[in-house]
């Protein structure tokens, strides 16, 4: 392990993190008023030779590329070559849902802030199907035959014929309802490329890794092998009912969704772009986004939970401890990576970490909260419980679904409500109407439940969707 500065109490904690969660490698730095004031790495990225991860270990970033997107389109803003209050239409006429006269309102904003209408949908899968279907150490052979049958989705335009077959209904009037939507940010990178005459791997690269100095930052899997260090691929595996770690070396890879989630970096570039939310634009003289386009980025636009919002291709905590904490996270297989920066504190965070579901938020909580003088444990929000009517639980029971395969199953026992998701049971606590949390993995996770016209409950928000009761 490396560091700078000695946090003792933290660096216990992750040493716990890194047991419980059988954690293979991880990666995460500090930086304050742009130096590096702790770092810390685990695990090796050459396994054979025990050559150590470091924070020029390359790691996956997944939904981080989100924000990424958004500088994208905010430079393409200011260069008048597009609006974010444009309607997508204009630039995306294929773009297609059951409802045509919301889909014309859904505007470039809308992408930006999951606030498009659009429901979780299946499409992934078909974007990531020629990666799927290789990956033996992902699914089984009876699943991946099953993965094999669906058409490939390697193109925008694919991705919209796919978009206007489905049978959806929008969720609401464009503006009005928020669900994280992986479709809405590539499609973003449909734009991109059709205003800019540049692919979105070129554009990215030329207006801003090349000028951040993100210098060990690709998206194909195939330039990894022009770098140094790169960090091998874990994920679990359920072997006579006990969980594995075990090795998974492809890279997924979704060509007509890379906007949304697919980019390789390391902790040290991924500090260098972090710096543009500090300094209201700039990574050291070079300026990639005028201040006024930062500030619409980290700007509150849509809530999602309590003291949580959405901004542009970030989430935004406008009162963490008496500060702003922005933030946002990408999971992927061997992919769990986090990114944060406190402005008012001059603090920008990064960890980066090779197998999906590992601990990385908590793990930049609890540097936080060592750097506050808390206790590392310290939940960031404390939560008063809100009674509710015994006769009142039976309302909630259900089963959810998404159309990206998630389930949750919410049922009543002993007068409370317990939650069931990938067969782990959680006891739900109320927190306000219709609001909930329940603690996994050491963090605090909400539940919110929407009525119909008739106040009767027909979705739940969860994992940043809204899911709908079957």
């Amino acid at each position: 392990m490396n560091q700078t500065t000695s946090f003792p109490a933290f660096e216990e904690y992750m040493k716990e993190l890194i047991e419980e969660f059988k954690l293979p490698g991880v990666s995460l730095g500090l930086s304050r008023d742009g130096q590096l004031l702790f770092e810390q790495s685990h695990g090796y990225y050459d396994v054979e030779h025990q050559l150590e991860n470091t924070v020029d270990t390359v790691f996956g970033i997944g939904s981080i590329t989100k924000s990424m997107t958004s500088v994208a389109i905010m430079q393409l803003h200011e260069a008048g070559k597009l609006s974010v209050h444009d309607p997508v239409v204009t630039y995306l006429p294929e773009f297609r849902t059951p409802n045509d006269e919301w889909t014309k309102k859904i505007t470039i904003h809308h992408f930006l802030t999951h606030t498009s209408g659009l429901p979780p949908l299946p499409t992934l899968v078909n974007a990531l199907q020629r990666s799927l279907a290789a990956d033996p150490t992902v699914i089984d052979e009876e699943e991946i035959e099953e993965i094999r049958k669906h058409k490939p989705v390697d193109t925008y335009e694919e991705l919209m014929d796919l978009i206007a077959s489905l049978e959806i209904t929008l969720l609401g009037e464009p503006g009005t309802e928020f669900s994280y939507s992986n479709e809405s940010y590539a499609l973003l990178g449909a734009i991109i490329q059709r205003v800019s005459g540049q692919t979105y791997e070129e554009y990215l690269k030329k207006h801003l890794l090349e000028p951040a100095g993100m210098n060990n930052s690709v998206f194909f899997p195939a330039e990894l092998e022009q770098l140094m260090e790169v960090a091998p691929l874990y994920v679990r595996q359920a072997k006579a009912g006990v969980n594995e770690v075990v090795p998974a070396p492809i890279w997924l890879d979704a060509p007509a969704m890379r906007s949304a989630g697919f980019l390789k970096s390391t902790v040290r570039d991924m500090l260098k772009y972090m710096e543009i939310f500090r300094t209201g634009g700039m990574v050291g003289n070079k300026r990639i986004l005028s201040r006024e386009s930062v500030a619409e980025m980290v700007k509150a636009h849509i809530p999602i939970y309590k003291d949580s919002y959405y901004g542009y291709g970030l989430l935004v905590n406008p009162d963490y401890h008496g500060n702003t904490l922005i933030e946002h996270g990408g999971g992927l297989k061997g992919v769990a990576a986090w990114v944060y920066v406190i402005p008012e504190q001059g603090i920008t965070g990064v960890v980066l970490s090779n197998l999906k579901g590992g601990p990385s938020k908590q793990l930049m909580l609890g540097l936080l909260n060592a750097i506050g003088e808390r206790p590392v444990d310290a939940p960031p929000v404390a939560y008063s419980e809100y009674p509710l009517r015994p006769d009142s639980l039976a309302e909630y029971v259900g089963e959810f679904r998404s159309g990206e395969g998630e389930k949750v199953s919410i049922q009543e026992g002993d007068g409370h409500l317990v939650t069931t998701i990938e067969n782990r049971s959680f006891p739900l606590r109320c927190i306000e109407k219709d609001h909930f949390v329940f603690t996994r993995d050491r963090l605090d996770v909400w539940l919110r439940f929407f009525r119909n016209s008739s106040g009767r409950i027909d979705r739940i928000g969860f994992h940043y969707r809204q899911m709908m009761k079957v």
